[in-house]
């Protein structure tokens, strides 16, 4: 039986991915060594692993996005505000309807994009 499923993110600099997901996100870094680490909130956990040295991290074919279901993104986004308000106006984008049906933030950091999202109602979507 499989109980849960994480990312492993391969990153230029390991310790500033762990500052971006706890800052933001409220991830707290449970296992840190050489060339890796595994952040936690929750049941949602990601893995942070060196990019080899020739990667270049700014290829679009290393873009990930990693969504985050959540109970409540408004209460998260107000959690984190003050670190989310630090991040260049570029990488960050307010909870919102989306036409997806989900109410969801969006936080970039080096080639990843973190959406945090839940359901919300058809009428609300725009």
């Amino acid at each position: 039986m499989i109980r849960t499923a994480n990312a492993v993110l391969p990153v230029a600099d390991i310790d500033a991915a762990c500052a971006f997901v706890k800052d933001c996100l409220g991830f707290e870094t449970l296992v840190r060594r050489e060339g890796h680490a595994y952040c936690e909130r929750g049941d949602a956990g990601v893995h942070f692993i060196n990019a080899p040295p020739d990667a270049d991290m700014d290829d679009p074919s290393r873009q990930l996005v990693i969504y985050m279901d959540c109970d409540d993104v408004d209460a998260l986004w107000a959690e984190r505000e003050q670190a989310i308000q630090q991040l260049p106006a570029s990488h960050r984008d307010a909870p919102g309807p989306r036409a997806n049906g989900q109410r969801e933030f969006h936080l970039i950091h080096g080639p990843f994009l973190f959406i945090a999202g839940q359901p919300i109602a058809k009428d609300e979507a725009p």
